[in-house]
């Protein structure tokens, strides 16, 4: 059967993405308490399209995930992406894969609850690797009014924080939580205390500019891009900020 995929194209012209895309697919993660992670992904594979072919094989998106068993972290991933590149001969190659990470959290008032995080891996490889690591973690409202009787109008709703990051040195997504839910999982004794040691009100701000100190700190992170959501009755409110 001739390989029309592989024959030559004389239209000179380049397809920046062709690939597959919402893939659904069982995969493990590293979880620092139990190992690994058995959850399922939502995987988006594609590459560069050169110009002197025609068309690139489909099928070989999901033989080469399939070789790598599900298993990912941050070895395998540049090892697909690789894979992805010399095998259909690719300038560029590029993987999305979008899961839910799953905790357990002990809360006084709720008890024993299972907390889903919403988690998205983005890597290229052209010349080098890059790879962003997105992490989406719910925020929860104050528990009770505060002395006053009046509750903090940007935070009476639930919200959600979306962090993403470029990292120097491997990070565990636990670790990550943490660090995160050490500002967004605020209770009425939240505050931040400025340099002059007047301490801040608890806004949405403000919660944006703690959080960007803690990551600015970490020294195994190299980029960072932060954005905190509330959702108002009257229509969501958001802080953003970029750091590199």
């Amino acid at each position: 059967m001739k390989d029309i995929q592989n024959q030559p194209d004389f239209r000179k012209i380049n397809i920046k993405k062709v690939g597959v895309k919402n893939i659904s697919y069982p995969i493990t993660v590293l979880d620092k308490e139990n190992t690994i992670q058995r959850t399922v992904a939502t995987v988006n594979m594609y590459v560069n399209l050169p110009h002197q072919f025609k068309g690139t094989h489909m099928s070989r998106f999901v033989e080469i995930l399939n070789r790598f068993h599900g298993e990912i972290n941050l070895q395998n991933f540049h090892n697909i992406l690789k894979e992805m590149k010399d095998k259909l001969q690719a300038q560029a190659a590029h993987m999305e894969i979008k899961f839910p990470y799953f905790l357990k959290k002990s809360d006084l008032l709720a008890g024993t609850n299972t907390i889903e995080y919403k988690c998205r891996m983005h890597g290229s490889l052209q010349n080098v690797d890059d790879l962003v690591l997105e992490i989406q973690v719910p925020i929860r409202p104050p528990s009770s009014a505060p002395a006053s009787g009046v509750m903090p109008k940007s935070l009476g709703n639930w919200g959600i924080a979306k962090v993403a990051l470029r990292f120097l040195r491997f990070i565990w997504i636990e670790d990550l939580i943490i660090l995160i839910e050490s500002v967004t999982s605020h209770n009425l004794s939240w505050n931040d205390t400025d340099k002059s040691g007047i301490q801040e009100e608890l806004t949405l701000e403000n919660m944006t500019r703690s959080l960007a100190k803690i990551l600015r700190a970490n020294q195994d992170i190299s980029w960072f891009n932060l954005n905190i959501k509330n959702f108002a009755q009257s229509g969501n409110t958001f802080a953003a900020l970029e750091w590199q």
